[in-house]
């Protein structure tokens, strides 16, 4: 490998004052006795062609065609002796590789490099010894061999605890405003319209109420997810957790480069496979493309919120973190079985990046990217998750008979949701309403969420048996407010009582007596020893539509299947093992 750093390379005169009022010449890189002879010939060539020498500086010309830049070479070869000029650099190219061992591209860089460090040794006056920054010593720890791993996973716990325990108590907020005034006012409309009690009130209320309201509840839950994601970020520390989890990837035999696109994948499946374009091996590309669905994007987290809090309170927060990192081993074990045999490679390529200092982070760039994130969120449920909560609850609407809609099992969804329902009773959740929540969610995985709530017959609570008083538009308004405040004061009791030794809840998170209606009919249909089937399953299965369509884009139809089948049998498999590992165990 050639180092960044070298003995001077080019000698620059002492700077005096006759220096300082000479014309300014230009700074020619010297790129030694490997390069120079070829670029000189390579230079004579393009000289010897008009159209080539009146369209680029020669020896720039010369040095890029070297470097092997792919559009110059595009336009190059449309012009006149453009074809004899390529052949030409691609045998120098060739012949540098051979006699040297090194890419032409490689060698240009270290000259560069060597010519900027005789720039800065002419010009920068430095210390006797250098001292170490503040970024510098936190680097100790936060790169070491042995502690660096074990801090980011402790980071990690830190986020999800924050995400899944603290945020939900705005879950809940969020969630009694849809199914209690957000309800009562559409009803209200509905009645003054003449069109109350009909079709229209049943698809409101049931479809879009129950589906796409559902999902939005966890708005909160995202948005402090992006937030301390967006915080590692700008302070720098994620590109320290790509450094580190690099070591563990090249044991494992894949590319060190390979974590940014599955860390990207945390957020978003989709980007993360157009990361991967950053991969200069094909075969690189293609088998971390397969890897990043296996990353838990924050689609599915929603689903992992309502189980955790519906089954196991205040520890709903390792199951999250359980599922991320379970995402992740996963991902790891899939790639050291696909290196060892679809993707073998006699070589790994070193991993180089640059990282940057420890800084203070900004409340407006956070500020910003939480609020683009979560606006992104948003616009998906009020596109595809409603589109898919109306088109469930028109297929559990027919057949519609004798003026009525069928029972939730006789309609059409709960007849082909039964007819594959056996395929997941060996994973102990062979029910039909789990079996068509996971077919739906194939769409998008928030729809999961939207699909439960429809199929569990999920409805606004019945208020018609409350005081008339607590159904005026001021009531509303004031039941909100209230509660608003309420959640904001119980949030900073549950995150002061994050710390060791520190409760301020007076054990009132996590006693599951305050559940949503979701939550709540869950446990009619799930133990949670199946409920943690159903979340691994979630996790693995097959990802949504785009990120299919982004794996077919980037590396072709054959993996896009190869892709969809792999996972599915990955998914069936975990949450069958762990449903029976689970009774095996006596647990749940």
């Amino acid at each position: 490998m050639i180092a960044l750093s070298a003995p001077n390379a080019v000698k620059l005169a002492p700077m005096t004052q006759s220096t300082i009022k000479t014309e300014a010449r230009p700074a020619l890189v010297d790129y030694g006795p490997e390069l120079e002879p070829h670029l000189a010939a390579l230079t004579d060539l393009i000289i010897a062609q008009p159209a080539l020498r009146a369209a680029y500086p020669p020896r720039w010309l010369a040095i890029n065609l070297l470097e092997g830049d792919p559009d110059l070479q595009a336009q190059i070869a449309r012009l006149p002796g453009g074809a004899e000029v390529l052949a030409e650099a691609a045998r120098i190219t060739s012949q540098v590789q051979g006699t040297t061992g090194e890419d032409a591209d490689t060698l240009i860089a270290d000259r560069r490099y060597r010519f900027i460090a005789d720039l800065v040794s002419e010009a920068v006056t430095r210390p006797a010894s250098a001292s170490d920054t503040t970024s510098d010593r936190i680097d100790r720890v936060a790169t070491h061999p042995w502690l660096g791993v074990p801090i980011f996973l402790a980071l990690m716990w830190f986020v999800f605890q924050m995400t899944a325990n603290v945020s939900g108590i705005y879950l809940d907020w969020i969630d009694g405003v849809i199914n209690g005034p957000a309800a009562r006012w559409i009803v209200a409309l509905l009645g003054v319209a003449r069109l109350g009690g009909g079709w229209l009130e049943s698809l409101l209320i049931d479809g879009v109420i129950a589906g796409a309201g559902g999902v939005l509840a966890f708005v909160p839950v995202l948005m402090f997810l992006y937030f301390f994601i967006a915080l590692l970020e700008d302070t720098g520390y994620m590109a320290r957790a790509a450094f580190v989890m690099d070591r563990l990837m090249q044991l494992l035999g894949l590319h060190g480069k390979s974590f940014i696109p599955l860390l990207v994948g945390f957020g978003c499946s989709v980007p993360g496979i157009y990361a991967t374009r950053t991969l200069e091996d094909r075969r690189d590309r293609i088998l971390t493309g397969l890897l990043v669905p296996f990353m838990s994007c924050a689609a599915r987290l929603p689903v992992y919120v309502l189980i955790g809090a519906a089954f196991f309170g205040a520890n709903s927060g390792t199951l999250v973190f359980a599922m991320y990192l379970l995402g992740v081993l996963v991902a790891v074990l899939s790639g050291f079985v696909f290196r060892r045999t679809i993707f073998k490679r006699s070589e790994q390529l070193p991993f180089v990046m640059e990282l940057p200092p420890f800084r203070r982070p900004s409340l407006s760039t956070i500020g910003r990217q939480v609020w683009d994130r979560t606006m992104g969120f948003v616009r998906s449920v009020w596109t595809v998750i409603v589109a898919a909560s109306v088109i469930v609850w028109l297929l559990l609407n027919i057949p519609y008979r004798d003026g009525q809609p069928p029972a939730l099992s006789d309609s059409l969804f709960g007849g082909v949701s039964r007819a594959i329902a056996p395929v997941f009773e060996p994973a102990g959740f062979g029910n039909w309403q789990a079996s068509g929540s996971l077919v739906t969610g194939l769409v998008a995985k928030e729809v999961v969420i939207s699909t439960m709530g429809q199929v569990y017959g999920v409805e606004a609570p019945d208020t018609e048996d409350a005081p008339a008083a607590s159904h005026t538009f001021l009531g509303d308004l004031t039941e909100i407010a209230s509660g608003f405040g309420q959640a904001t004061l119980d949030t900073l009791k549950a995150t002061a009582s994050l710390l060791p030794g520190v409760n301020l809840m007076d054990d009132e998170a996590g006693t599951g007596d305050d559940q949503t209606a979701l939550q709540a009919a869950l446990h009619d249909h799930f133990t949670p020893r199946q409920a943690v089937a159903f979340s691994v399953f979630v996790l693995l299965y097959t990802p949504c539509m785009a990120t299919v369509g982004a794996i077919r884009h980037e590396f072709g139809t054959r993996w896009m299947w190869f892709s969809m089948v792999y996972m599915l049998s990955v998914a069936w498999i975990a949450a069958v093992l762990t449903h029976q590992a689970g009774s095996l165990l006596g647990l749940g």
